[in-house]
């Protein structure tokens, strides 16, 4: 039996469908054999929806086809937080939704959490308004992922807060500083490597910005970026307009560095999540590989493998362990 420590691969299977079918995506996920997914987009059958806009019949649909294809789903890849702090007009298309109102979406994601058998769900941090230094309205994003993470805690979740740019919790620093003011055992943390490149950090930077975070880390999005600018680092990303994306050996984020030494951290965190209900330290692949912005990406089938196999690479490398299905898998699935 391995003594290395070991990690649950993961993807945001939307990534993987070249239509965003649930058919594409858990043929194309079992095929590269993987047992979890990230629900973000999915057809049903009644065209692509967010996971928070699935009916009680599609998502009795999306069980059965998680049942056929061998599908578990790690994380409900909720756009929670991706909303403004303040409702005034700042150059950008954000939406403004009042913070009671927003919280029985909140509500609406433990649900589908607990309907797709998952204890985690992702989200963010609030945009602040653009052109303004995201420190000052640290409070207020403080105070609303605080009732977020209450909310989820009376389900039985874990929010994970994914860090991106344009957010409150844009960067390590900030995103250590949210984790450390709301101060609940609901609430973890979401490194993203890519993420951070793309707002023009070297990977020098980037691992330093990991170090910050990782006593709040809980799971980690693997993408990364090349970043063709020589002024580091920018201010406000236009996120739609980010084109160079590539697999996590070939980026600025140093996931070889990173990994290393998440490696070390991984059997206290795992324990830390198994306490939660959660099966283990999930790194979930969003690799953007052929296009990303604001609300998703996509790679493709083959953008997928891709990245799966740079993954791979890595991981062995630096000696973490993973299972990808294999013939014994098969032979349980044929009832042997």
């Amino acid at each position: 039996m391995s003594t290395k420590p070991r990690v649950i691969l993961s993807g945001f299977a939307d990534e993987a469908a070249n239509n965003k079918t649930a058919v594409e995506q858990f043929a194309a996920f079992a095929a590269l054999g993987l047992q979890y997914y990230s629900l973000r987009f999915v057809d049903v059958g009644n065209g692509v929806k967010n996971v928070m806009e699935l009916t009680k019949t599609e998502v009795t649909k999306l069980r059965h086809l998680e049942d056929e294809y061998g599908m578990n789903v790690a994380s409900i890849g909720s756009p929670i937080g991706k909303v403004k702090l303040l409702d005034q007009e700042d150059g950008t298309k954000n939406r403004f939704v009042p913070f009671k109102k927003y919280l029985d979406d909140v509500k609406k994601a433990c649900e589908l959490a607990h309907a797709f058998e998952s204890k985690l769900i992702r989200g963010f941090s609030f945009y602040h308004p653009k052109g303004t230094d995201p420190w000052e309205f640290v409070p207020q994003a403080v105070e609303q992922l605080g009732q977020i993470a209450e909310t989820c805690h009376r389900s039985d979740l874990t929010f994970g807060l994914e860090v991106e740019a344009n957010l409150v919790g844009q960067n390590g620093q900030l995103m250590a500083e949210l984790h450390r003011r709301v101060n609940h055992p609901a609430l973890v943390t979401i490194f993203d490597g890519a993420n951070i490149v793309c707002q023009g950090y070297d990977a020098m930077e980037t691992f330093r910005q990991y170090q910050v975070m990782k006593p709040s880390i809980g799971w980690m999005h693997i993408k990364d970026y090349l970043d063709p600018r020589v002024d580091k680092p920018v201010g406000h990303v236009e996120e739609d307009a980010l084109s160079h994306f590539v697999p996590c050996d070939q980026g600025d984020a140093g996931h070889v560095q990173i990994l290393t030494d998440f490696a070390r951290e991984i059997p206290a965190l795992e324990k830390m999540l198994t306490r939660r209900g959660i099966p283990g330290v999930i790194l979930d692949l969003e690799p953007h590989l052929k296009g990303g912005g604001q609300y998703g990406g996509f790679s493709g089938p083959d953008g997928m493998s891709v990245a799966l196999k740079a993954l791979q690479r890595v991981l062995d490398f630096v000696g973490i362990d993973y299972h990808l299905r294999d013939f014994d898998d098969v032979k349980a699935a044929r009832g042997f």
